[in-house]
This record gives structure tokens, C-alpha cells and sequence, in this order.
């Protein structure tokens, strides 16, 4: 059964998962599904909810984006301090 995970939780999983250095969002994505795997629904679902959470991460200035971040495996993002 899946246990609820709040956006800011999802927004730890991926600030934790990014550094200073860009990093493909593919990866990122992968890393905080990880971290959080029994919280979130399966399969894509839960994917994409960490890859929405992502463009807003991006949105509010806390990650910046090289590419079309839709595109997990041809986009970058990284950490903005």
C-alpha cells in the first residue's frame, strides 16, 4: 500500500539528489524515486510526479534547466546555489 508523500518531501528526494554540477534529469528522477520508492505510486506515476515536481523546483529558482526538462534523457538540471 502507498503511503502519502508530500511535495516537499519529493522536493527533498530531488534537491538531495542535485549538485552544483549539471546532472541529466533522468538521473535525478531515478535517484529520488529511490530515495522515496515505497511512498510513491508505481510504475510512471510516481515518475512523473518527481518530474513534475522537478519544473517546479525549477519554476520557483531553486534548480536551473539546460533543455527541454520533458525530455528526461536530453535535459540537465542542476542546483542554483
Amino acid at each position: 500500500m502507498m503511503n502519502s508523500v508530500s511535495n516537499s518531501q519529493i522536493d527533498e528526494a530531488i534537491l538531495s539528489a542535485t549538485v552544483t554540477s549539471w546532472r541529466k534529469v533522468a538521473l535525478v528522477i531515478a535517484m529520488a524515486n529511490k530515495t522515496l520508492t515505497n511512498n510513491l505510486p508505481g510504475s510512471e506515476a510516481g515518475l512523473d510526479l518527481v518530474a513534475e515536481r522537478i519544473e517546479a523546483l525549477i519554476q520557483d529558482g531553486r534548480l536551473l534547466a539546460q533543455g527541454d526538462v520533458k525530455k528526461w534523457r536530453n535535459s540537465e538540471v542542476r542546483k542554483s546555489k
